[in-house]
């Protein structure tokens, strides 16, 4: 019955939330377009003919976002556990990041390109327990990180969602290590209650 009642409180929430509903007015497949709206408008991440790469891009909104900003001349990868649905200009890779296949074939699509925008925007199969579902979440943080790290430009963005929680503190250093300067961004469409945060990385350090 509980159960029952959280998903039914969960559905009015999300049916009468004004992100939602502004995101199907604009023709955006989720309300987290404006997560990345809102930080680009901030931080001049998404430029005409840029090489982005979009980790955990299902349902498809920040590829959308991406191609609308960065025009028909950017270069837009695309990966996901989840099938999406297609988004003209963007070449999508239906896979686990965290596969050696999967990533050498997401480099193998790059063909050396240097990228100016890596996007992370993934979370894990959720267990229901906390603390290993925060430890996956880190750990998909970290590999989004040694990923932005070896293929961005010198003076390329990343952007990583993150759970504040446990370890959450021990990645932030990892951040600042790997990058010139770290940011935190709590875009409006994230909801209050939400313990997520964007980081924002500029300027990666090479090993």
């Amino acid at each position: 019955m509980k159960k029952n009642k959280t998903s039914r409180a969960w559905v009015h929430d999300h049916v009468n939330d004004p992100w939602v509903q502004r995101a199907q007015a604009e023709g955006y497949r989720a309300r987290a377009a404006f997560k990345l709206l809102e930080i680009d408008d901030r931080d001049s991440l998404l430029r005409p003919g840029a090489v982005v790469v979009d980790l955990g891009a299902a349902p498809g909104s920040w590829c959308q976002v991406a191609v609308r900003r960065c025009g028909p001349k950017a270069r837009i990868f695309a990966l996901d556990l989840l099938p999406m649905e297609p988004v003209a200009g963007v070449d999508f890779l239906l896979g686990d990041f965290s596969e050696d296949a999967v990533l050498e074939e997401l480099e193998s699509r790059l063909g050396g390109a240097s990228v100016d925008v890596v996007l992370s925007d993934m979370s894990p199969n959720l267990s229901g327990v906390a603390t290993v579902d925060q430890a996956r979440s880190v750990h998909l943080c970290e590999l989004a990180v040694e990923f932005a790290v070896r293929h961005l430009k010198p003076g390329g963005q990343f952007v990583v969602k993150v759970f504040q929680g446990e370890g959450f503190m021990e990645f932030r250093k990892q951040m600042e290590v790997a990058f010139a300067s770290v940011q935190v961004r709590k875009p409006k469409a994230s909801r209050d209650r939400s313990a997520e945060v964007y980081l924002l990385g500029k300027g990666p350090r090479r090993p």
